[in-house]
């Protein structure tokens, strides 16, 4: 089996040079930097980009939820062989949370299911408790309505169904947590972490720690290792550069 092509030596296409490489050129493999809009799957943008490219290969390094935003690395041909490598670096989000809520999705795609107080919530707690539970090695419960497999089933198709689901914790690692706006009952915060971490999760768990509830309200994922959000493209830009293969 061939061995798959170091990261460092694919092209990169990105804001500034994206103009410069026809269609074809995406055949021989490429890593595209993309920034996904709110409301549209991953999958939603990588079929966006295999229906505008003469590839037989198109993946994406690392889903995104649909109401999340921000940096999608997706790779055509021979360059998607790597994306286990770019699963495998650490991701930076900033993360909007709501107290007082929760939601049985940790997010805002779900009506509140408890309601709790958070008048008693300070920027000293908030911050004391990221600084002692939510940094470094953690264990860290998946959400139920997450694409997770158990038993080869989606997690959410089971929880959707009404199925009891054990779920065990993992351990995830938080690399650096930084609060950056308080707003109560709102904050947003800046979140650098490795693989399989839940933002949602983070959320909800903060909430209970803090004596009430809490879920995300918004996420945008801004760096995957060295690649940043501020030099990818929008669909729209693809769009206008890169035509559909067929009106299908």
């Amino acid at each position: 089996m061939a061995k798959p092509i170091p990261l460092s030596e694919l092209p990169v296409i990105n804001s500034d040079n994206f103009e410069q490489f026809s269609p074809d050129y995406y055949q021989a493999g490429t890593v595209i930097l993309l920034d996904k809009p709110r409301d549209w799957s991953s999958f939603d943008l990588v079929k966006y980009v295999r229906n505008r490219l003469p590839v037989k290969k198109v993946g994406h390094a690392g889903t995104l939820d649909p109401l999340a935003t921000g940096l999608l690395i997706v790779c055509t041909g021979k360059a998607t062989k790597t994306i286990s490598q770019i699963q495998e670096l650490a991701k930076e989000y900033v993360a909007t949370i709501k107290f007082g809520e929760s939601t049985a999705s940790y997010d805002a795609a779900m009506e509140p299911d408890e309601i709790a107080v958070w008048q008693h919530i300070t920027e000293e707690k908030i911050i004391e408790k990221l600084s002692t539970v939510f940094t470094g090695n953690i264990q860290q419960k998946p959400p139920a309505y997450s694409a997770l497999r158990i038993g080869g089933r989606r997690m959410y198709e089971l929880a959707r169904k009404g199925k009891e689901i054990e779920i065990k914790a993992r351990p995830v690692v938080i690399h650096e947590i930084e609060l950056m706006e308080v707003k109560l009952p709102e904050i947003v915060l800046r979140v650098r972490c490795g693989k399989g971490t839940y933002i949602r999760s983070l959320a909800h768990d903060l909430g209970l720690e803090l004596s009430s509830r809490a879920h995300l309200t918004a996420l945008r994922r801004t760096k995957t290792g060295d690649f940043d959000v501020d030099d990818a493209i929008t669909p729209e830009t693809f769009k206008s550069l890169i035509k559909p293969k067929s009106d299908g």
